[in-house]
């Protein structure tokens, strides 16, 4: 399971608004997987565009609106570029990226999950995608150990670490009621969730 799903089944239990990530808008992924290299600037730079707006729509919202819960959160964009994009094109991106954040709101909490590259292998394969199967193993562990070293030192928001190993918070509701028994409880700092499944 995904974290859009995700998102999603949480947006309904708080009754809350959704705000997901529109990859399949995004009219260079399919190139970026067939040819990363050449298509991975336009890629990088067409989410960002995409998620700024999105939360720039979102702040000139109604501030007293029920909670929104998104799949996506914009500090950690720049992992991403870090590993597709060459030392010119990372320059680029990031005087961008730092121009545009600017008025972008904090979220107030954050879910990270976490499981081993071959869980990430197989929960892909079993999504069906085609253009992502083209993605690398090692890619997805440098992806992967670049988001537990962005975690371990994030403190802009209340986190909530998740080991998703051995969940299935979608088709699970035992999985899923623990999850957002934590999710609800979590109001400051870092905390870590470990289910025993």
């Amino acid at each position: 399971m995904g974290k859009s799903t995700l998102a999603r089944r949480i947006a309904g239990s708080l009754g809350a608004d959704l705000l997901l990530e529109q990859s399949t808008e995004n009219p260079f992924l399919e190139r970026f997987y067939r040819s990363p290299a050449q298509y991975a600037l336009q890629t990088q730079l067409y989410f960002l565009f995409q998620r700024v707006q999105q939360l720039k729509e979102l702040r000139q919202g109604d501030l007293f609106s029920p909670v929104r819960v998104a799949d996506f959160m914009l500090d950690k964009d720049p992992l991403f570029a870090r590993l597709t994009l060459d030392e010119d094109e990372l320059f680029l991106y990031e005087q961008v990226f730092e121009q545009l954040i600017l008025e972008v709101p904090k979220p107030d909490l954050v879910i990270f999950l976490q499981a081993p590259t071959g869980v990430l292998v197989r929960r892909i394969r079993k999504r069906g995608i085609l253009f992502e199967r083209n993605m690398e193993r090692s890619f997805l562990e440098e992806l992967s150990e670049a988001y537990t070293r962005f975690f371990l030192s994030y403190h802009d928001s209340p986190l909530l670490m998740v080991n998703a190993e051995n969940s299935n918070f979608l088709d699970d509701d035992e999985h899923y009621a623990l999850l957002l028994e934590q999710v609800q409880s979590v109001q400051s700092g870092r905390h870590y969730f470990n289910p025993d499944f």
